[in-house]
């Protein structure tokens, strides 16, 4: 996106000590953190990546924020599976380009923003959700990030209960009680099709696993993803002190003909 920032655009405020802030532009409105103000109006028209003072001389860059950005800084209704599990779960649930997906719960919208971007125009992803107030947060996030996005159906309710849709590429559960879903994700899903499920627990894990294998599931991989970052400045070069480690196991499975 290279054209200038306009009224309604998103924008990530980022100060010298990489403070972020995530920002709604709008005409007239005024920016303020503790290092002083700055004017919306001095944002919108301009291009990002520029360096701006706010009221108390404080320097702030202002960028588009990424999907990472956005995943971390947006609101939540209920926790997010971090960009650096959203990554994989992209990469080994082989999401392509118009394929049809169906997940269960919506959470918060983080995975959904990233398949929506992953199936593109020609896809579908049908989202369950049981919960209404996760349901309307999780519209809002989509809404702020994507637009409009007529791909993508919402539905309310218990998705252990049944899935509507038949001949589907791929089902991604972020539940806590995937075994339930397995059944109902085997009648959806079309043979060769894709089962991926996002759990924090070791125990949960093997009932997944045992429901997976009883329903006609193989070539079974389960891992979790672990993400250190290192501190480069000139000659020092060390690891980071803290690190983003244990988030959830993925279990990835592919529904076998018989």
């Amino acid at each position: 996106m290279s054209r200038a920032l306009e009224d309604g655009d998103l924008v990530l405020l980022v100060d010298r000590k990489q403070r972020r802030y995530l920002v709604t532009l709008a005409s007239g409105k005024t920016f303020h953190s503790h290092a002083g103000t700055l004017d919306h109006d001095q944002l919108i028209g301009g291009d990002e990546g520029r360096r701006l003072r706010t009221s108390g001389g404080a320097e702030l860059v202002v960028l588009r924020p990424t999907f990472a950005d956005y995943v971390l800084k947006m609101k939540r209704g209920a926790q997010v599976i971090y960009p650096k599990d959203i990554g994989p779960i992209l990469v080994y649930g082989d999401v392509f380009p118009g394929a049809k997906v169906v997940e269960a719960g919506i959470g918060s919208g983080a995975l959904t923003m990233a398949l929506l971007r992953a199936v593109g125009p020609d896809g579908h992803v049908t989202s369950y959700e049981r919960r209404e107030d996760h349901a309307a947060q999780a519209r809002a996030n989509i809404a702020a990030f994507c637009g409009e996005v007529p791909n993508h159906e919402l539905r309310i309710g218990d998705v252990s209960a049944g899935i509507v849709e038949r001949g589907v590429d791929r089902v991604l559960l972020d539940l806590p009680e995937p075994w339930t879903v397995v059944p109902a994700a085997a009648a959806a899903l079309r043979t060769g099709g894709i089962l991926l499920s996002y759990l924090p627990s070791v125990p949960q894990v093997q009932k997944a696993v045992a429901a997976m294998d009883e329903h006609g599931f193989g070539f079974r991989e389960t891992f979790e993803v672990m993400q250190r970052g290192w501190n480069i400045d000139g000659l020092s070069v060390r690891p980071d002190h803290r690190m983003v480690a244990h988030t959830g196991f993925l279990t990835v499975a592919r529904l076998l003909g018989d």
